[in-house]
């Protein structure tokens, strides 16, 4: 019976550690587009909106996406779907897109804001961190309040 109190937590850890890989790699993403020095104009050829959430008494979570088509600096048509896009992009827009020649079909269109965008990834992986140190000290405090007698153990 004591291995859920190490299951559980070990999933939350492992899912932690997970997100905070996407979280890194979208951030080195966005880093490498915008360092790149290769720009287009893309045009915004759809919007639509995703939604998440909202059964029983949750909250409903909305995502605005674009789709955009440029052509590269080599000829290549590319068309990208990006997610959390301005609301006042609409089809027919005209944006700049940053791109890499190594991965052009992962460009953004969100303008470079190099700092704004640390402080994101830094305040995402500080909360899992935070997430991912409560798992272990609640696996320690287990481990040492129900030190293997099977019950509650006696403080001092």
């Amino acid at each position: 019976m004591d291995v859920i109190f190490y299951a559980i937590p070990s999933l939350i850890i492992a899912g932690v550690l997970a997100m905070a890989t996407v979280v890194v790699r979208r951030s080195l993403q966005l880093r490498s587009n915008w360092n790149s020095g290769l720009v287009a104009e893309a045009r915004c050829l759809r919007a639509y909106t995703t939604t998440s959430g909202g059964g029983g008494d949750t909250s409903v979570s909305t995502t605005q996406h674009h789709v955009y088509e440029f052509t590269s600096g080599d000829g290549l048509t590319i068309r990208f779907d990006e997610a959390n896009g301005p609301g006042t992009t609409v089809p027919g827009d005209i944006v700049t897109v940053h791109y890499t020649a190594e991965r052009p079909d992962r460009a953004t269109a969100h303008a470079p804001a190099r700092g704004l965008a640390l402080a994101g990834t830094i305040g995402i992986l500080v909360f899992l961190g935070v997430v991912a140190v409560s798992c272990v000290g609640f696996m320690v405090t287990y481990t040492e309040v129900f030190a293997g007698d099977g019950g509650f153990s006696t403080m001092p």
